[in-house]
């Protein structure tokens, strides 16, 4: 970290307390390497006040559904430092494409729930929820692979 302001340093309990999120929540997103601090000569976690709005975005993220490691993948490709107004429109633009096809497979999901509930076994033979790719129904209903031998081979794969 270049020499700061104290203004500008805050401690992990501050971050914290100014974020919402947990002490352990700020521990975890640093070992995933969502977030970044320093360290005192103490071993002391510092952080620039910067870190505040990615910790938002985060939250941001994860409230929609999007999994950590995604979130990842999207943080390191912004510039260290202060995130701007700019990058933020970026990443939600890509984001927004993400949750838009989240939001169709939902859709789905929701109105073709209904015709499988009734099979119990999801082993339907075009089942396009659980298994839209189910050779094993053409074998009739029930769990298939207890039955035969796990060793067999199996056309299509597995």
């Amino acid at each position: 970290m270049t020499y700061l302001k104290s203004s500008q340093i805050l401690t992990v309990g501050e971050v914290a307390k100014r974020s919402g999120v947990p002490v352990s929540t700020l521990h975890f997103y640093e070992t995933k390497g969502l977030i970044e601090s320093s360290r005192t000569a103490g071993n002391q976690r510092r952080y620039t006040r910067s870190i505040l709005r990615r910790i938002a975005i985060i939250r941001i993220a994860q409230r929609a559904g999007l999994p950590l490691s995604v979130i990842k993948d999207y943080l390191d490709k912004l510039p260290d430092g202060p995130i701007k107004a700019k990058d933020w429109r970026e990443l939600s633009q890509e984001w927004r494409v993400i949750l838009d096809d989240r939001i169709t497979s939902l859709l789905q999901l929701r109105d073709q729930m209904e015709g499988c509930i009734g099979c119990g076994c999801l082993s339907l033979k075009e089942c396009p929820l659980r298994n839209p790719d189910d050779f094993l129904a053409e074998e009739g209903p029930g769990a298939r692979r207890l039955i035969n031998d796990r060793n067999e081979a199996r056309p299509g794969g597995s």
